[in-house]
Parts: C-alpha cells; sequence; structure tokens
C-alpha cells in the first residue's frame, strides 16, 4: 500500500514518469472496447504468469478515471484470479504441493473451517503474495463460488486505492493550477483509501491468526 502510494507520487511528480504511464493508457484508450477487451485478457494472462498488474491498474485509472477504471480493472482482476486459481487447481496442484507445502497445508486447513470468511481475510490481507495466492487457494478445498465472490469484495478497496492513484497521476499538472482547496481534497481522498486500506489489512491479519496456526 505504501508502494502504491509512492509509485503514484513519483509518476505525479515526474514528467518521464507521467510520460510512461500516458504511453500506457492512450494505447487503452484510443482503442474503444476492443481496447477494453484487450486491457483484460492482458491482465489475465499477467496473473498467470504472476506479474504484477499494479501498472496496468494506474493506467486504466490514467485514462478512464476512477470509476470506469474500477470497473474495468476490477472484473480483470478477478478473472485473472480465478484462472490462475483454476490452473492451481487442475493443472499444478502437485507441484504447488510439493514446493510450498506447509503453506498449502496451512491455508486448506482455514478454508476448509470457513473457506469464504478466510480467503476474504487473506485478500484484504496480504499475508500472502497476491498472485501466489491465487494458486494456493487453487490447490486448497475452497469451493469456486466462495472463492470468486470472497476474491471480488476482499481484492476490492486495494484496487480502488490503486486506480485512483493512477487517476489522481493524470489530473496532477491540472492540481497544480487548481485552487488549493480542490488539490487538498483530492490528496486527502487519497490517503484516506490507503489509510482505509491499511487499516482494513491491519484488522484481516489479526483476525488471520486463529485459522492459520499450525
Amino acid at each position: 500500500m505504501v508502494l502504491v502510494a509512492a509509485v503514484a507520487a513519483w509518476l505525479a511528480a515526474s514528467p518521464s514518469g507521467r510520460a510512461g504511464l500516458a504511453d500506457v493508457a492512450m494505447r487503452l484508450g484510443d482503442s474503444g472496447l476492443p481496447g477494453i477487451a484487450g486491457f483484460v485478457v492482458v491482465y489475465v494472462g499477467a496473473t498467470l504468469l504472476m506479474i504484477p498488474g499494479t501498472l496496468m491498474s494506474l493506467a486504466a485509472g490514467f485514462v478512464y478515471g476512477p470509476w470506469l477504471g474500477l470497473l474495468v480493472v476490477s472484473p480483470a482482476s478477478v478473472l485473472g484470479a480465478t484462472a490462475a486459481f483454476l490452473a492451481g487447481r487442475y493443472l499444478v496442484r502437485e507441484q504447488l504441493q510439493a514446493r510450498f507445502g506447509p503453506k498449502v497445508h496451512a491455508v486448506d486447513q482455514a478454508v476448509g473451517r470457513r473457506g469464504f470468511l478466510v480467503v476474504l481475510l487473506l485478500r484484504l490481507s496480504p499475508v500472502f503474495p497476491f498472485n501466489l495466492l491465487n494458486y494456493m487457494l487453487g490447490a486448497s478445498s475452497v469451493n469456486l463460488r466462495e472463492y470468486v465472490l470472497a476474491s471480488f469484495l476482499g481484492m476490492l478497496p486495494g484496487t480502488a486505492m490503486v486506480v485512483i492513484a493512477g487517476s489522481l497521476v493524470a489530473t496532477a499538472p491540472g492540481l497544480l493550477n487548481a485552487a488549493p482547496r480542490s488539490g487538498a481534497l483530492m490528496a486527502i481522498g487519497f490517503f484516506a483509501t490507503v489509510v482505509v486500506v491499511w487499516y482494513s489489512a491491519r484488522l484481516a491479519r489479526r483476525a488471520l491468526k486463529p485459522y492459520l496456526k499450525s
């Protein structure tokens, strides 16, 4: 979360950073609906390859704004997470259990007791990296419906934070010339989102302890 805020701040302050993000964003924005479809396909592919989607999420916020950007990124991230979950369940389950046996066992034990709740807490808390968690949950016994719904809800706050960061980068030059009050309100809104995500993660991490005890 702090990293996302730092990246957004650097992009906003750096002309080269804004130019790089703008290049990615304009490729999306100039393509209309095919661009959105292409974004979703690339996002899913990146998730399967365990490539962080932060830059793409920032770019979506940059070109589409906070609301449409969130409507694009949230389904894309859930589809990517679901694809990795299915791959973990049906394609690489044995390899995951051999490589991450104790961790997979701990997650499996937890979701076996309270599947939806544990997946939701895992999504809110950075106990395991996002891309790795997708595969590990696929190797667990959680059912697909609980996984998808809990992932959607648990990933939504963090996704919103990254997309909002991208939208703020897009408006950064204008904010410099805007009334101080407007700029301050936008900055306060973004950092309030960061605080909410951070506090939710802290609470989720604490709530997970009883479930992940070996």
